[in-house]
Order: structure tokens, then sequence, then C-alpha cells
């Protein structure tokens, strides 16, 4: 049989856990393949958890783990279980779940289906088909759940996944070994979408399944709705390839236009030649930046042969991109004409407000689709 351990990070729950781990050890009568185990993970509690977890271990033989830590935070309660799991107990599965009744243990056997199936990471979704936050939370609260999802998968451009802050997953073991040292200094609860990010650029397969998320009924949340916020946000804003992608492009923006306006203004070049000639000197740096910074996580490594060949892959995607802005500039150029516009006050000439537009709705979405299909693939 295969060992699922389910990891419960507690404080303070020991009234919950009373009935939650006979709970879920009842799981064990769906499923002749698996063994479920329960690792404690206690951040000392002092409302004698500790004893109400060594009274379970003479009930249940070899079923229940107790690891006692410092109270730390979530991330570092999952991070040493995990670590004790991984050294100690070797399970085939992990998985993450609230302590306090927020999360049904009657779900238990539909992750390991999951598993089953071939996938590698499977998170209980409150926003698919079938699952629910509370009709009694406040509208700041359902605005900071649904709000901060669509921020999150967003940023990262995986729309598909709806739940990146679920705190119920079930998670195979070779991932948790391939992301773990790198998502140990992340706590609170930035630490699971960290571990989710690092497991998707591991080439995970995720799963979702609905889940009706329950409002504790003893104890108390303890989240920091503002430290979250602003971790969450942080996180997202400096791991994200396609942010990272379009801070680069940014740069490579800034390039393309100092060219083109030197050529422009400067030399008196043609308007649509030195757009051509601004947009390719930019290509160079976004390869070697996107390769090292965006993409880092699948850069293009040894011989020199291999970042030849990618970055003529680059170049000749980034040829046609610059074909596509050439010829974008030259029909807004002779259908709406060379002439100077007024924005805020301002004369701004027509040509790079046209740029913009090709630039911003065009170029980008086009490129990063390309990049991650033919350069940078999985």
């Amino acid at each position: 049989m295969r060992t699922a351990l389910i990891t419960l990070p507690t404080y303070k729950e020991y009234n919950n856990l009373k009935s939650l781990i006979p709970a879920i050890l009842e799981q064990q009568k769906k499923t002749k393949i698996w063994d479920i185990k329960i690792l404690v993970v206690d951040s000392n509690s002092q409302d004698n958890t500790d004893k109400l977890i060594k009274e379970f271990q003479k009930k249940y033989k070899d079923k229940i783990y107790l690891l006692e830590t410092p109270k730390e935070g979530l991330g570092k309660a999952y991070y040493k279980g995990f670590k004790f799991a991984l050294e100690e107990i070797k399970p085939y599965v992990v998985f993450e779940m609230d302590a306090d009744w927020s999360h049904d243990p009657n779900l238990i056997p539909t992750f390991l289906k999951q598993i089953e199936q071939g996938y590698d990471f499977v998170i209980g979704s409150r926003y698919i088909k079938g699952g629910s936050i509370p009709d009694n939370w406040g509208i700041h609260r359902k605005i900071f759940s649904v709000v901060g999802n669509i921020i999150i998968k967003l940023g990262f451009a995986k729309p598909k996944i709806t739940d990146w802050t679920s705190g119920f997953r079930c998670i195979k073991v070779w991932v948790v070994k391939q992301v773990l040292e790198k998502v140990k200094k992340y706590n609170s609860y930035v630490f699971q979408i960290a571990i989710l990010d690092n497991a998707l650029k591991n080439k995970a397969r995720i799963a979702e399944i609905p889940l009706k998320f329950k409002d504790r009924e003893e104890g108390f949340s303890k989240i920091n709705s503002l430290q979250y916020i602003v971790h969450t946000l942080f996180y997202v804003f400096t791991h994200s390839p396609f942010l990272l992608f379009i801070y680069v492009g940014s740069l490579g923006f800034i390039i393309d236009f100092s060219v083109s306006w030197i050529l422009i203004h400067l030399l008196n070049m043609n308007k649509v030649i030195s757009n051509g000639i601004g947009a390719e000197t930019a290509i160079f740096s976004n390869f070697m930046l996107n390769n090292f910074f965006s993409f880092k996580h699948k850069k293009i490594t040894g011989k020199i042969s291999g970042y030849i060949k990618g970055f003529l892959k680059f170049n000749f995607i980034s040829i046609g991109n610059v074909l596509v802005q050439m010829f974008g500039i030259y029909l807004l150029l002779k259908f709406f004409g060379d002439k100077d516009l007024i924005m805020l006050n301002y004369s701004v000439p027509s040509w790079t407000v046209y740029k913009i537009i090709i630039i911003t709705f065009f170029i980008v979405p086009l490129s990063y689709t390309l990049y991650n299909k033919i350069i940078w693939k999985n």
C-alpha cells in the first residue's frame, strides 16, 4: 500500500482535533490501496494538544505522528512537516489540510482518485463548479479571496488554475522533493502560492476538485490580511515569468523607442525603416534577459551551439514581430495620417501612439506564446 500523509499544522486546535483526527482516519475504510496517516505539526500550543495526540497514538497504532515546533507561522510549519515526512515517514503523497474543519475529510478519497489517474498536484478549489465559499463572509473577505486569486492567476498567466490560495491539497512526494528547499524562506500563506508556482515550473500535472469551504466553529483565524496581501503581491510581481517577461519587454521597449527616435529625429531617416532598426536593436537584449531572468527555470544551457540555435529562433520570431509592427505602423500612418496628436496638453507624434497600440495588443501576447512554445519549452 502507498502511504498518504495528512499534514495538519496546528496552534490551539485541541477542540477541533478531538473530532477531526478520527474523521480523517475513518477515510481508510474507503480505500484499499492507500494507507492513510496523519502528521500533526504543533506550534507550541499550550492547550494540551500534545497530550491529545499522544492519546490518539496509543489508540491508532502507527497512524499518527507528532512534530512539535516553535510558533513561526504556517509556511514554516509546512516546511518542517514536509521535511520530517521525507526523512522519517517516506509517504507517496502528502496533504496540506487545515485543522479547523474548514476542509471536509470526506474529500480525501477524491483527491487520491486524481492521484491514481496520474496527476501530481491536486487542489481543492472553491472557485470551480461544485465549490463554494461561505455565504456569511463579509464583502471585504470575499473581495480579498476572489480578487486575490484573479490577480495571482492572471499574474502567472495560468487562468486554468482557479484557486492558488487553497489550503487543501494533495501533492506527490517527488514534487515536494524538487521544490521544498526553494520555498523554505516563504512563510504564512505565501508558502502555498510558492509551492504551486514551483510545482508548475517542475512540470507537475495539476488537477482541481470542488471544495465547499466552511468557516471554523472552534478557535480563531490566524491570518494577517494586510501582511498576506503585501507578501502575495510581492511574490507574484517578482516570480511570475509573464510579468518578468513584461519587465524585459519594457526595457526592450525603451531601447526600441530610443533608437527609433534618434534615427528619425536626429538622422532624419524614414520612419518605417527606423522603427524596424529600433526593434531589431532590442532583440539581442531581450533574448539574453529572457533566458537568464524571465525563463530562468527552463533557460537554455550547455554548449554555445544551443545558445546560437535559441537566438536564431528568437530572432526569427522577433523579426516576424518586427514585420508585424512595421506593417501595422505603415497601415496606421496611411489610414490615420502622420501627424502630431494632442494628449494631456502635449503634442505627441502619431507614430509613437500607433507603436504603443501594436506592441501592447499584438506583439506582447503573441511573443510570450511563441517563446514558450518554441524556444523555452517545458
